[in-house]
Parts: C-alpha cells; sequence; structure tokens
C-alpha cells in the first residue's frame, strides 16, 4: 500500500497509509465515537458524502459479514482508521475492512493520530476535507478543496426512487425513507409489520391512500432545510394518521409544527449518549448520528420537549400535544450500540392500536 494524504479545510494535513479504493475524494470530514459497529457506521446513509473518522484506534478486526449492513450500498466518503485489522477474526466475517472498502469504492487512511484529527473537529467544527494519493500536486489539491461546494441533495441522492413492500402480517405502516437503515425494517419486522417504503418525496394523499395504521419518518444526512416538500406532507397526514420520527424524521416533524433547527458544532455520533426522559427521569443510553439539532428557541406551544441530552442539554424527543404523534432525535434501532431504546417501537404500536380503537368507538 501506498501513502495517502488527508488535508483538512483549515489547512491542516495528515499523511497516513492508503487503504481500502485507490481514489481521490472530497467530503465534510465528521467522527464516531463508537469501539464496536464499524461496518453498520459505513453503510448508515446519514453518513452520506462524509469522510469519517473512528475515534476507537482498531477498526477491522471481526471483518465485515452479511447481517450488520445498514444499507446495500453505502455513500460514505471515506473512512479514517489509527490501525485497520488486515486479518479478521470472527465466526460470521466474509470480508476484510479493505477488501469491503475496495468493493464499495470507498477509500480508506490508516496510521494518523485520530485523536490529534477528533480535537481539531472538536475545536474547529466539522469542515470539508480532501483523500488523495501521495504525489498529487498538494496547492492544486487545497485550491480544489477550498473551491469545493457540497451537495445539498443528499437525502434525494439515496432516498428510493420508487416504493416497495416489506411484508408482514400485522399492523400496515408507511415508512417514508429519507435514507433509512436496515434496523428500523428489521424492528418493525419483529412486530410483524406489513411496512411500505416510500420515497422521501411522496405526497400525502398517496400516503393515506394506502391506508396505513401509522407513518414512520426514517433517518438521513444533511440539513432538514433542504427538504422542505417533507414539511407540507407532514402536516396533511399529522392527526389522520399517527406518526413516529427518527432522528431526520423527528427534524422534519419539529419544523412541520414550527420549530427550528440549526447546525452543531460537530454533531453526535456514537453510541454512548446519555439521554434523559424528562417526565420520568429515566436514563437511556442511546445510539446517535446527526449534524443538525432542534433548537429550544421559540419552541412551538403544541410540541412538548419529552428527552434531552445529559450533556449539552439538546433536544432528543418531542410529542405533540394533541395530536398521536412523536418523535426522537436518536436511533431507537441501535445497531450499532445499545438496546435501551427500543421500547419506543413498541410505544408506537401501542399509539397506533389506540388511535385504531378510538376511530372505531366514534
Amino acid at each position: 500500500m501506498g501513502k495517502r494524504l488527508l488535508i483538512l479545510e483549515d489547512g491542516t494535513i495528515f499523511e497516513g497509509e492508503a487503504f481500502g479504493a485507490d481514489m481521490d475524494v472530497t467530503g465534510e470530514i465528521v467522527f464516531n465515537t463508537g469501539m464496536t459497529g464499524y461496518q453498520e457506521s459505513i453503510t448508515d446513509q446519514s453518513y452520506n458524502g462524509q469522510i469519517l473518522t473512528f475515534t476507537y484506534p482498531l477498526v477491522g478486526n471481526y471483518g465485515v459479514n452479511r447481517d450488520d449492513y445498514e444499507s446495500i450500498i453505502p455513500t460514505c466518503k471515506g473512512v479514517v482508521v489509527y490501525e485497520w485489522a488486515r486479518r479478521a477474526s470472527n465466526w460470521r466475517n466474509q470480508l476484510t475492512l479493505d477488501e469491503f472498502l475496495k468493493a464499495k469504492h470507498i477509500p480508506g487512511i490508516a496510521g494518523i493520530d485520530t485523536r490529534a484529527l477528533t480535537k481539531i473537529i472538536r475545536q474547529h467544527g466539522t469542515m470539508k476535507a480532501t483523500l488523495a494519493n501521495v504525489g498529487d500536486a498538494l496547492e492544486h489539491l487545497q485550491d480544489q478543496l477550498k473551491a469545493t461546494v457540497l451537495p445539498t441533495d443528499n437525502i434525494k441522492q439515496i432516498s428510493t426512487k420508487t416504493a416497495y413492500p416489506a411484508p408482514g402480517t400485522g399492523r400496515n405502516v408507511v415508512l417514508v425513507d429519507f435514507g433509512l437503515k436496515h434496523s428500523i425494517l428489521r424492528e418493525l419486522a419483529k412486530r410483524h409489520c406489513n411496512v411500505t417504503v416510500v420515497p422521501y418525496n411522496t405526497k400525502a394523499e398517496e400516503i393515506l391512500q394506502l391506508n396505513p395504521d401509522g407513518v414512520m419518518l426514517s433517518n438521513g444526512p444533511g440539513d432538514p432545510d433542504d427538504v422542505p416538500e417533507a414539511l407540507d406532507m407532514i402536516r396533511a397526514i399529522q392527526g389522520k394518521i399517527p406518526i413516529f420520527g427518527i432522528c431526520m424524521g423527528h427534524q422534519l416533524f419539529s419544523k412541520a409544527n414550527g420549530a427550528k433547527t440549526y447546525k452543531m458544532k460537530f454533531g453526535h455520533r456514537g453510541f454512548n449518549h446519555a439521554v434523559r426522559e424528562i417526565a420520568t427521569g429515566r436514563v437511556d443510553f442511546t445510539s446517535q448520528n446527526h449534524g443538525y439539532a432542534v433548537s429550544r428557541e421559540d419552541f412551538p406551544e403544541e410540541l412538548l420537549i419529552t428527552h434531552e441530552e445529559i450533556n449539552d442539554h439538546s433536544v432528543e424527543g418531542v410529542r405533540h400535544k394533541y395530536d398521536p404523534a412523536f418523535s426522537v432525535q436518536f436511533h431507537p434501532d441501535a445497531a450499532p450500540g445499545p438496546h435501551d431504546a427500543s421500547y419506543l417501537f413498541d410505544e408506537f404500536m401501542e399509539l397506533m392500536d389506540g388511535f385504531q380503537a378510538e376511530k372505531a368507538h366514534r
């Protein structure tokens, strides 16, 4: 393997060892603090367009397997590690990390001080970065990096183009795909839901025609301001069908009800974020991956803040005071991460059942 450079927008340059695909890429650089779950993270579509740094020093030791994909075609731009395991050891292992990244056309860099890099990102905030091979004209790469405008159509790039079913025998759920993780489908399948996945820009009338018992708004990448069409859809179905939003879905549900969102300095990306349920004081350790959050400022009267992050007190969950609708900023589907909050899927089932019972009683 040759040498590879990681060039940051602030002028910092790291030199390391190349692995994965042999190509130059530019994207937003972020870090993930998880100790395991690199396959789930790399294949999580919420990392679309981003260069993903793992703070845990050894990545790839248990390989890549068929069970832990969160999407079939990952769209993160690159992977940064301190050390990648050349030999993987696990009974489920099918590919090494290097083989996997080559197959998915994702370049990697190893052997750099990821702690120093993480400190820079924490200090300066997320920024643009380039992964390039040593030997390419450095000044040209730096000029190109400064001139690069990162895309804002992340959700459009990765959302399904046509609706498709994930058949079940129970409650009928429409899942709006803003960049969904397969683990959401797994949690719904465990509860025997009959799921129809629809594109991010599906109109409210089309969703209502599917006669769902409930609608889920999935996670996804980027800025919630970039998909204004989703807000009209949410407003048009709210009150008519129970709604459960996760991550991007939470931000869009909050915005549809008048809340504001903002870009965080370096976001929450990891599996150890402690979240407090305000009503009960219950604390869950949660899996998170987001760079934007819902603001407490001018918070709409109709919404109630149900959860907050213990460290920075950011809004982690909301519920509508009158309509059967709620959302959370974290991933109750976990994968990877703790399963403390998977009960929220059961709450969604109860919400749908209660709504149907009430409708029948009217």
